[in-house]
C-alpha cells in the first residue's frame, strides 16, 4: 500500500506536459479541480472525461502508475460514497433497518466517487510532470504579488518544496521500518481493523525518530550554505513563457468555458 502513493513522485518523460512552464499546470490544475465541483449533467461530465484522458495521454506517463495513487484514497471514497448514499433526502430506493438509501443519494455517491477519482487524477499529473524545484519556482513566481504586503512568499514556496521532497522519503523510511519489524515477529496484517491500528502504533516512534534526524541534518545543511530567505537569490533557471505554454493557457480556458457552457444550456440529468 505504501509503494502505491504517488503523491510527491515524478516520473520522467519527454512530452509536451513535461516541457510546460509550472506556473500553467498549477493554473490548468486548479482550474480543472473548480471545474470538477462545477459541472452539472452529463454532458459536462463527458467534457471532463475527455479532456481527462487527453492529457493523461499527452503526459506519456501510464495509466497503471497513475491509477496506484487510487488505492490510498479508496477507504475516503468509500465513506464521502456512504454518507451521500444514506444521508440524502429524496425518493426512496431502498430501506433496511434506519437506513434508505434515495435516488437522489445514489446519484449523489456516483457523483461524488468519480469526482475524487478524477481530483487525485488531475493532480497526480501535475506532480508526476513537474519536479519538486520547478513546482517551487513556479509557486514562488505566481504568489510573488503577495510579496508586496508581506506576506514571505519564498518561505511558503520552499516548505512546500521541502514537503513534497519528503513525502517520498518517508514512505520509503516507513517500509523499511515495517519490513524489519515484520521480521522481528511484528504483525501487520492479521486482526480486525483496531487491532491492526494498535500494531501500527510502534512504527511511529522509529519513524518521528527518522523524520526529526532527516529534519536536522536539512537544517545544518542549509546553514552550513549560508542559507538566509530568498532576498537578493537569483534563479539557474528562471520561468519564462514559450509560446506551448499560452497555448496550453487557451486550451485550459476554453475547456472551461466548455464546462460552463453545458452546465448552463445542457444540464441533461446523470
Amino acid at each position: 500500500m505504501l509503494r502505491d502513493i504517488t503523491l510527491g513522485q515524478y516520473y520522467p518523460a519527454n512530452s509536451v506536459i513535461h516541457k510546460l512552464d509550472p506556473r500553467v499546470k498549477l493554473f490548468s490544475t486548479m482550474i480543472y479541480i473548480i471545474s470538477l465541483f462545477c459541472f452539472k449533467g452529463i454532458a459536462a461530465l463527458l467534457t471532463a472525461t475527455v479532456f481527462l484522458i487527453a492529457v493523461i495521454r499527452t503526459s506519456k506517463v501510464p495509466f497503471r502508475f497513475m491509477v496506484k495513487g487510487l488505492k490510498a484514497i479508496v477507504i475516503l471514497m468509500i465513506i464521502t460514497a456512504a454518507f451521500n448514499l444514506f444521508l440524502t433526502p429524496g425518493e426512496p430506493l431502498v430501506s433496511f433497518w434506519i437506513f434508505t438509501i434515495t435516488a437522489e443519494g445514489l446519484k449523489n455517491a456516483i457523483l461524488m466517487a468519480i469526482r475524487l477519482t478524477y481530483l487525485i487524477l488531475g493532480t497526480s499529473i501535475m506532480t508526476l510532470t513537474t519536479t519538486p524545484n520547478q513546482l517551487t519556482d513556479g509557486l514562488e513566481k505566481s504568489l510573488m504579488p503577495l510579496s508586496k504586503i508581506g506576506v514571505p512568499v519564498h518561505a511558503i514556496a520552499m516548505m512546500m518544496s521541502i514537503a513534497l521532497r519528503f513525502i517520498p522519503i518517508l514512505i520509503e523510511e516507513t517500509d523499511k521500518i515495517m519490513k524489519a519489524q515484520m521480521a522481528r515477529g511484528a504483525d501487520f496484517v492479521s486482526g480486525n481493523l483496531l487491532q491492526r491500528v494498535k500494531n501500527m502504533i510502534p512504527l511511529l516512534v522509529p519513524l518521528f525518530v527518522s523524520a526529526f534526524r532527516r529534519a536536522d541534518d536539512l537544517a545544518m545543511a542549509m546553514e552550513a550554505r549560508c542559507y538566509n530567505g530568498g532576498e537578493g537569490r537569483t534563479k539557474m533557471k528562471p520561468l519564462h513563457y514559450e509560446r506551448r505554454d499560452r497555448l496550453a493557457y487557451l486550451i485550459v480556458l476554453g475547456y472551461f468555458a466548455i464546462v460552463l457552457v453545458c452546465r448552463t444550456f445542457l444540464p441533461f440529468p446523470m
